[in-house]
């Protein structure tokens, strides 16, 4: 897992490079009395390095990565009551870097093997994990305790970013054709692709109009699956996602930009077939990222999501959305970098809602969010500088007592006993870490 949170712009959505670091945010603006407070634990750095919890879904299951103390690798994570490791295929990486929301069980991601690309190739996966191997990557489905591969459309490498309900993976996969378009040292053609129902099925979605190249990000319980569509060039972002795509019943929608030709990025979709993510709002193909958060629906199109007020920001990102239309994600500019939350139309700092729990934590990047409004994320502990994991849970009163004050949308108030046994996805010693008794 290479350090989101400390950079200008997080990694997902086959971002390549990471936009140099920024300072933290502070907790400095005003709280805006218009959204939810919110209570927030410590879920720590499980194996000593940087540590980045990604998606939450409605059991409270978060998912991401933690690396190493040295941060020269990274295991996929799943914290349900404790951190768990999820292992590899065999390679030295793995991790989850798209918002995972099944509640079947099933965590979907990336890991490498421990076979070298025969063409050199570092792939998508090597966006996000600490260093370049150049091993071969592909999409797992883990349920279960067992970690299975997902097979590619011909090639070496594979990715998998989603999954639903129905048990239906989405991401994409290398086909055997050796594409021009393709920028050193990618070599092969990829398309989206849909594992399903059983994981050894794989079937290709076409790109939109005589795009080459495609890459499937999100797949709600509809059966919708959104993605980017492009040129090969590295594989990672740019002119790969020079249209951000819908599909249904297999048929890709060119769902617009707002004004530039490259990094249309959509990230995930709720059940209302509403969808966030991030594009340029100008530039060609091989233009930098500059992003900016959108949030498209089919009769809206897709409007931008800006950033948090007054802060200076100039960028923002959607990474999450949940029924109710919040979204998670990051603003970010000259004077730092911090997690969003929008709703209703508006942005805010999540730190300005913090209203309890361990207040030494600077929330730097919020990736998941589910049905309660329970936010998962990265922050960095002030008083470690370690990068750890955060969860941000819903408040009704604004007193910061946690035995009185959790109240969870979807759910009955409860006790902070219950809450240990109940709202899994932290563990008792995040608990502690937090100041809770």
């Amino acid at each position: 897992m290479k350090s989101r949170s400390m950079v200008a712009v997080a990694a997902t959505s086959l971002l390549g490079g990471l936009f140099g670091t920024l300072q933290l945010s502070g907790q400095t603006q005003s709280p805006n009395q218009n959204f939810q407070k919110y209570y927030v634990f410590n879920l720590g750095a499980p194996q000593g390095g940087n540590t980045e919890p990604v998606g939450i879904n409605d059991l409270g299951w978060i998912s991401g990565a933690a690396n190493a103390a040295n941060n020269q690798t990274s295991e996929a994570e799943l914290w349900v009551g404790s951190p768990m490791a999820l292992g590899t295929l065999g390679g030295p990486n793995s991790a989850v870097e798209w918002p995972n929301h099944s509640t079947r069980g099933e965590i979907v991601g990336i890991a490498e093997t421990a076979q070298a690309n025969p063409l050199g190739e570092a792939w998508s996966c090597s966006a996000f994990f600490p260093t370049v191997t150049n091993q071969v990557c592909l999409g797992f489905a883990w349920q279960d305790g067992v970690m299975s591969a997902l097979p590619t459309l011909g090639g070496y490498d594979g990715y998998a970013a989603g999954v639903n309900d129905k048990g239906q993976v989405v991401g994409w996969a290398e086909t055997a054709v050796h594409d021009s378009t393709c920028t050193a040292p990618q070599v092969l053609q990829f398309e989206a692709a849909i594992w399903g129902p059983r994981l050894n099925q794989i079937t290709a979605l076409k790109g939109y109009g005589t795009d080459p190249d495609s890459a499937a990000t999100a797949i709600n319980d509809q059966g919708q699956v959104v993605g980017i569509s492009g040129i090969c060039s590295v594989a990672v972002g740019g002119a790969s996602a020079e249209h951000a795509v819908i599909w249904e019943n297999g048929v890709p929608t060119n769902m617009g930009n707002i004004g530039g030709q490259a990094w249309n990025t959509p990230v995930a979709i709720n059940n209302h077939g509403v969808v966030v993510g991030f594009a340029n709002t100008s530039g060609d193909q091989n233009a930098a990222l500059s992003p900016t958060g959108f949030i498209w629906t089919k009769t809206g199109g897709m409007m931008e999501i800006p950033p948090a007020p007054g802060t200076g920001d100039e960028n923002s990102i959607g990474f999450d959305i949940n029924e109710s239309g919040q979204v998670a994600g990051q603003s970010y500019g000259p004077n730092g970098v911090r997690a969003l939350l929008y709703e209703k139309g508006a942005s805010v700092d999540l730190n300005t809602l913090v209203t309890g729990g361990n207040l030494n934590l600077d929330l730097v990047l919020a990736q998941g969010i589910n049905d309660a409004g329970e936010i998962s994320g990265t922050a960095v502990d002030s008083t470690t500088g370690l990068e750890v994991g955060f969860l941000a849970v819903p408040v009704f009163d604004g007193s910061g007592n946690p035995e009185t004050e959790l109240k969870l949308n979807s759910r009955p108030t409860v006790s902070l006993e219950n809450i240990k046994k109940h709202l899994t996805g932290f563990s008792k010693i995040a608990l502690q870490n937090a100041g809770a008794k």
